[in-house]
Parts: C-alpha cells; structure tokens; sequence
C-alpha cells in the first residue's frame, strides 16, 4: 500500500498543533500507519519537523500570493494576508516554536524570502502613510507572526472561536500599527 507523504504531513501537523510533544508513534497512529513506516519516509523527529517546516513555507508563500499584498491600501492587505494564512496557522504556530528551524547554518532559505515580503508591505503602509513610522517593519512581521502564533493556540483550546480569528489578530495588529493624527 502507497503511503500518501501528504497525507502524513498534514496529520502530523494537525497533532503537533494541538500537542507539540506528540512522540514519533502518535504521529503514526493518527497518519494511520505503522511507526516503521512513518520511520521509512521520516528518518527521526528532526526529519520529520524539516519536512512540516517546508510544507510551512509552501503554505505561507501561497497564502502571500493569494493576498495580492501590492493591491489597495496596505492596511487592506493585512487583512486579506490573516484571512489567507489562517489555515495554516496552526502549523506556523508549531513551526514557531521549533528552535533548530531559526538557528545556524542550515536555516531555510523560504523563511527569509516570507520575511521579506512580509516586511515589504508594513514598509509600503509606512511610505504611504498609513502606519507609524516609529515601529520598524521587522518589528511589525515579528509582532505578526507572534499573533498569527497566539489566535492559533486561542482557536485551538477553544478559547476564541475559529470564526473571529482573521478579525481579532488584523484589527489589534493594525490598531497598534495605524499612524494617528497629531493633535
């Protein structure tokens, strides 16, 4: 029987979101399959995090796609960039704590490509006046990523409901982002 890689990837991610500490025989058994086989396409942990790492990238570059970041207000693009990622979210928040991803040598490249495009659009709603100029846009991503991290775990312990999240991390991330008239 042909093991479905994508299937296991994404029944492990859907674990890991929901139990980071999840052992290698509990991401079998919820891909279905038997640990020797989830060992035979995923050699340990390690390999298996570097395989859901690249899944993050693909999902996020499709998502920074499908939200046409250079179309209207860079205000508006946020909002359609929560409401792209917010199926992946559950992931990048797992991915988020995974140290080894962001140290050393052997740091994926997609996550640099993500982060440039990301701060791309807080730099164009600051060149267009839209946000405060006195936030850096590495410091507006990382405050993005921290809640796309934050409404995932909310959602997930049923803390705020799944319909409120693209809202609720948009609004406070641009009600802390928008420029303010001086009186």
């Amino acid at each position: 029987m042909a093991v479905d890689r994508d299937h296991v990837l994404r029944s492990a991610a859907a674990l890991l979101t929901r139990k980071a500490t999840a052992t290698m025989d509990e991401v079998a058994k919820t891909a279905g399959i038997s640990r020797a086989t989830l060992h035979r396409h995923f050699a340990g942990r390690d390999a298996l995090v570097r395989a859901l790492e690249s899944l993050g990238i693909e999902e996020c570059e499709a998502a920074l796609d499908t939200a046409r970041l250079d179309d209207g207000p860079a205000r508006d693009a946020v909002r359609r960039l929560v409401q792209a990622i917010e199926p992946a979210a559950g992931l990048l928040a797992f991915l988020y704590t995974e140290n080894q991803l962001f140290e050393g040598e052997e740091q994926n490249a997609g996550w640099t490509r993500i982060d440039e495009r990301v701060e791309s659009l807080f730099r164009r709603g600051q060149s267009d006046g839209e946000f405060r100029i006195d936030l850096a846009p590495a410091w507006l991503t990382e405050a993005f990523y921290g809640l796309l991290a934050s409404g995932a775990w909310a959602v997930a312990e049923g803390r705020v409901a799944r319909k409120d999240f693209t809202y609720m991390i948009a609004e406070l991330l641009l009600g802390g982002a928008l420029r303010r008239e001086e009186s």
